[in-house]
């Protein structure tokens, strides 16, 4: 499982980003919506596995790659960032949602498809995806939450995006960490 965090604030974000380190996560996806998401990702380089979500275009993968993202996630095709990402030794995530999307990002180098929004669709969705492509690696990302993350793992998930759900945002703004913590870890638990 790998938290996405897309939060208000660089200080919101990077807080939310110790709790779940504290929690025991060992792997984070910064989006590029986030204020200061490019010192976030270099400063956090060191203390775990850490990628870029929301890469748009290969100008932005460059920045990500430079401040030590170990990955790229797009929720769109993006011509020429799996061949970006690989030449720096780093994995790509590549977006798609049909069949079709979900063939051209693996075609484009995609090591693992972020299947997205999964909400949309949900695990009946990734199931159908997956039974056509039982050897691709599926990240279903968008409105994964604790209760259905099993869900989507039964259909086929290799690993799953798990976006602001996992980070309360009320504790985490009154900088409440234990509670965040204690919300975080449930995850790890399913």
């Amino acid at each position: 499982m790998v938290p996405v965090l897309r939060l208000p604030s660089a200080k919101l974000t990077e807080r939310a980003a110790e709790c779940l380190l504290d929690a025991g996560f060992t792997a984070i996806e910064i989006t590029l919506t986030t204020p200061g998401a490019l010192e976030l990702i270099a400063r956090l380089r060191e203390r775990c596995v850490v990628g870029a979500g929301t890469v748009l275009d290969l100008a932005a993968a460059r920045r990500c790659l430079d401040a030590g993202a170990q990955f790229l996630v797009s929720p769109c095709l993006v011509d020429g960032l799996a061949e970006a990402a690989h030449a720096a030794q780093r994995a790509a995530l590549i977006g798609g949602y049909t069949p079709t999307e979900i063939l051209a990002a693996r075609r484009a180098g995609a090591d693992i498809v972020k299947v997205f929004p999964a909400a949309s669709g949900g695990p009946a969705h990734l199931a159908a995806l997956h039974s056509v492509y039982p050897d691709l690696k599926l990240c279903p990302t968008g409105g994964v939450t604790a209760e259905n993350m099993g869900e989507y793992f039964q259909a086929g998930a290799a690993l799953v995006g798990v976006g602001n759900a996992i980070v309360p945002i009320e504790p985490l703004r009154r900088d409440e960490r234990d509670v965040v913590r204690a919300h975080a870890g449930k995850f790890l638990l399913r």
